[in-house]
């Protein structure tokens, strides 16, 4: 009887995402992916409730787009609108989109590859071992990619998106935050003002403000709205 190999198999560029340690090294490899299969940029997104209102550019938990190009989205459209994050909540297939498909359900695609200024997208979706859903976007405008192609870029991002979720997300839970700290951040997502939340815990309103200023610099936000919408993204709160 032959003896099963216990070794998953691998295809080299493996040994790459076993040295990677922080977020430069996940940007260089998602970076050169997208380049060596036709793309231009790559974007990892965390999928939100199908029916929240979402930005793109607070969903973005690791991308090299253009600086500013989420955010000149954010203040024209709407993702949630767009057929490519509606098809996110239909199937788990990876899709590629291009500006002329014209399908039966309408242009699908075409809206958020004119909106965001690219010719192609590749949607790959993936999900945490806690089980959170996420999406790898590659843009571009090339033409299309074959199909032995999309099944290699589909498992190499799978694979990339899987060290990137243990050796980043995964480590940065919490964001090194004390419970109080937690626990300030939480009544601020429910809309209380400092005067409101000193009350509410039994401190002083300099107290508060002093929490909420060490939670800005651990978070790495410059305001109160960036600071709820970075907790939510990485499930600090709910």
């Amino acid at each position: 009887m032959p003896v099963l190999n216990k070794h998953y198999r691998r295809y080299g560029f493996e040994s790459d995402l076993e040295k990677a340690l922080n977020r430069v090294d996940f940007f260089r490899i998602f970076h050169t992916m997208a380049l060596r299969y036709g793309f231009e940029h790559f974007g990892v997104l965390q999928l939100a409730n199908e029916h929240e209102t979402s930005m793109l550019s607070s969903r973005l938990v690791l991308h090299d787009l253009p600086a500013g190009l989420a955010e000149t989205y954010d203040k024209r459209h709407r993702i949630n609108d767009s057929a490519i994050f509606k098809s996110f909540y239909k199937s788990t297939i990876s899709t590629v989109w291009l500006g002329t498909d014209a399908p039966e359900n309408g242009a699908a695609g075409v809206d958020f590859l004119d909106q965001i200024g690219f010719d192609m997208a590749l949607a790959i979706p993936v999900h945490s071992i806690a089980g959170t859903r996420y999406v790898v976007l590659f843009l571009g405008d090339g033409e299309d990619i074959g199909r032995t192609e999309h099944l290699e870029i589909a498992y190499e991002a799978n694979c990339a998106f899987d060290y990137f979720y243990r050796q980043v997300l995964a480590n940065k839970a919490g964001m090194g935050l004390t419970p109080r700290e937690t626990e300030i951040l939480r009544w601020i997502s429910y809309g209380k003002t400092a005067s409101e939340i000193a009350l509410i815990v039994s401190v002083s309103e300099h107290t508060v403000n002093s929490h909420t200023a060490t939670i800005l610099k651990k978070l790495d936000v410059v305001n109160r709205t960036q600071m709820v919408a970075k907790a939510i993204r990485e499930q600090i709160i709910q």
